[in-house]
């Protein structure tokens, strides 16, 4: 593509502002540091906190999510029975004529055989008891019955004289026919709502009538296992261990052979953790999701339902946490039960800072924030060298592609050393290894501007999003640091009830306030009519669409913070649209409910304290009751762990609650946990 052509596709939202300059690359040689993405105050006023060690297994870290009624999502069962498949039945009955067979000379063989098969041919072609024949009667007449039963000999079809213009009768009908006669006829309503009755064809799946075809009924009668009439979305439960939820949504779309588009789920939860959380799919059947708990790896699909409605980005009221923090070690010369019952009654009280988890920043050496630098500053070749560059701290599984890059610069030589999974990496080589070199034997800028568009839109985003969260992190520390929990004229508070539904753009759903919510500066008649608190306080990240406070030193630190990367927070347009960042706000402050917490005892880093809800799920089928969540072990173990069970808001992370919990910096979770994780975030 010219660089004419590019011109010409972004010709709508291109503007003749140019950045002066474009910034050297610098490859950070050390993990990302909290300092250095703006977290750097507690709430908390304690001299030391605790130490611990979070994640170890995937039960210490247990998320449920918490519907719009506010139920917390559990799993109550693991899908329906739906009994012994046709290949399951198959088999026993192999088994048994095998077994009935054993020992049998060739002559008793086909003897039974033969009887076997005489019984057969002799078994009455279907079974209708006086039951069912009656309630038929009370529908159709003698005739078109007799008519009906004559189809066993003739194989013909028949049509009902009589007429049923009610659609619930209709279906009663329809169900009555398949329970009378084993399934073995067929019916279809006809335009002038008359039944049309055949011998079922085992090939004529296509010849059902479309909206009976989504229906199970079994010899009793029973709709699609006891839920009732299909209707449009089919609601589940997922747990899942270890597994992205938007993973485990592409796998479900990749069985079921159907688009993505038509699976929903409220929101993302953590990969590192066994979670809980409802999907819906257009018109699911459940018989067919249902089966996928025997293909699906750490992940059980339970409570299934139909609804009029699916679930949308948002719907759900926040998450229920329940976090084993292991091997504590106090902070301080105090003793670590005061300490923890201190720091639990500070967050209890006083809540943290809402700050962006250091999760925004990925992982590795380079923080995705300052990708984000070079994106809205258009420098495409600095952003494409730094995601592809060598690092300290990065996915081992990459280490050998990086080093051949920075040798050779040949993207098709690095592509056979890299895993296809590092999505962004692959983008950028893919376009190159198709661009042509210059006379210098480098890529054109716009070859790098191809490659960095080339990027998933949703992993591309995140590099400005990450920007925003930067600056919003600093802003918020200076605002502690200057005030306190004090409220100041300027601050900002949303001025009408706002519902809470993500932005749109699939990654900002932990922003959780609409893009065109009004907010308001208090004057000082607001801060003294004691309406506000500073839990109403929100900050702006940088956009277009946003207001800023009215409070001028937190403005100037938004110009000063921003001005150091070459970028003004009042000039936030681009020419292309998509980093165009429109900002949205954020609580300041935020604060847990329904806080719990637990000193154990225990022995072994390996061996789980907390039972999931699948083990509690499973323990009750076994008869077990009232089962406790916490595995209590010997009161001579040598270490000691935390449980802390929590409720948080969608638009906060729970690393930052118990960052203030511990008063301890959580960056070197982050670094702990990539040793262990074969896929990049960059």
């Amino acid at each position: 593509m010219s660089t004419k052509r590019a011109n010409e596709m972004g010709s709508e939202d291109i503007t003749t502002k140019k950045f002066k300059s474009e910034t050297p690359v610098a490859v950070p040689k050390t993990a990302i540091q909290e300092n250095e993405v703006g977290i750097t105050s507690y709430i908390n006023k304690r001299e030391g906190g605790f130490n611990g060690t979070i994640k170890s297994l995937y039960s210490d870290f247990q998320v449920n999510e918490i519907d719009l009624e506010g139920n917390v999502v559990h799993l109550l069962d693991e899908g329906i029975d739906v009994g012994k498949t046709k290949k399951e039945r198959k088999f026993e009955k192999r088994s048994e004529e095998r077994k009935e067979l054993q020992g049998k000379t060739e002559e008793e063989v086909e003897e039974i055989k033969a009887q076997k098969k005489a019984e057969e041919e002799n078994k009455p072609k279907y079974e209708l008891s006086d039951e069912h024949r009656q309630e038929l009667l009370t529908y159709i007449t003698k005739e078109e019955l007799a008519q009906v039963e004559e189809l066993f000999t003739t194989g013909n079809n028949m049509e009902t004289t009589t007429s049923f213009d009610d659609k619930s009768v209709r279906g009663k009908i329809h169900q009555l026919f398949r329970a009378a006669f084993q399934g073995k006829l067929e019916t279809i309503t006809s335009e002038q709502n008359t039944f049309k009755i055949a011998i079922a064809k085992r090939t004529s799946r296509g010849r059902q009538h479309p909206q009976e075809s989504m229906h199970h009924i079994d010899e009793n009668g029973v709709v699609n296992y006891g839920l009732g009439q299909f209707k449009n979305y089919l609601h589940f439960t997922v747990f899942k261990e270890n597994r992205e939820t938007m993973e485990v949504a592409s796998t479900i779309s990749k069985f079921l052979r159907i688009p993505h588009k038509s699976i929903n789920y409220a929101g993302t939860k953590d990969r590192r953790g066994a979670t809980c959380q409802k999907f819906s799919i257009h018109k699911g059947k459940v018989i067919r999701v249902n089966s996928l708990n025997k293909a699906l790896k750490n992940t059980v699909l339970g409570g299934f339902t139909y609804e009029d409605t699916p679930l949308a980005l948002g719907d759900l009221k926040g998450n229920e946490f329940t976090i084993t923090i292991r091997d504590l070690a106090p902070l301080g010369g105090a003793e670590l039960k005061t300490i923890v019952e201190d720091c639990f009654n500070s967050l209890k009280e006083k809540g943290f800072i809402n700050y962006f988890g250091m999760q925004r920043f990925g992982s590795f050496s380079i923080s995705t924030h300052a990708l984000g630098i070079h994106i809205l500053k258009e420098e495409w070749k600095q952003a494409a060298e730094l995601i592809l560059s060598e690092q300290d701290v990065v996915a081992p599984a990459s280490i050998e592609a990086r080093k051949i890059w920075a040798e050779t610069q040949n993207p098709s030589l690095t592509l056979k050393h890299l895993p296809h999974y590092f999505s962004a990496e692959t983008s950028i080589l893919r376009v190159l290894e198709k661009e042509q070199l210059d006379d210098n034997e480098e890529y054109g800028k716009n070859s790098y501007f191809k490659s960095i568009m080339a990027i998933p839109k949703n992993l591309r985003m995140m590099y400005s999003h990450a920007y925003q969260s930067y600056v919003w992190n600093l802003v918020a520390s200076k605002r502690i640091e200057m005030f306190g929990l004090d409220l100041q004229e300027g601050d900002l508070v949303l001025d009408d009830e706002v519902s809470k539904k993500v932005e749109d753009d699939d990654f900002e759903e932990d922003v959780a306030i609409n893009k065109d919510v009004k907010v308001k500066a208090l004057s000082k008649e607001d801060i003294e009519s004691g309406k506000y608190s500073i839990y109403d306080v929100v900050l702006p990240t940088p956009g277009y669409k946003i207001e800023y406070p009215s409070n001028e030193k937190l403005v100037q630190v938004y110009v000063d913070t921003m001005a150091k990367d070459g970028l003004d927070p009042h000039k936030m347009g681009r020419r292309i649209k998509e980093f165009s960042l429109t900002g949205s706000y954020r609580n300041v402050m935020a604060k847990p409910e329904n806080m719990s917490y637990e000193l154990i005892n225990y022995k072994d880093n390996n061996v789980p304290l907390v039972r999931t809800d699948l083990e509690v799920l499973r323990l009750k089928k076994e008869g077990q009751e009232n089962v406790d969540r916490i595995i209590r072990v010997d009161d001579d173990a040598d270490k000691t762990a935390v449980v802390l069970k929590m409720q948080l808001g969608v638009s906060s992370y729970a690393t930052m609650a118990l960052r203030e919990f511990m008063k301890a910096d959580t960056a070197r979770w982050s670094e702990n946990m990539v040793k262990s994780e074969e896929k990049t975030i960059l």
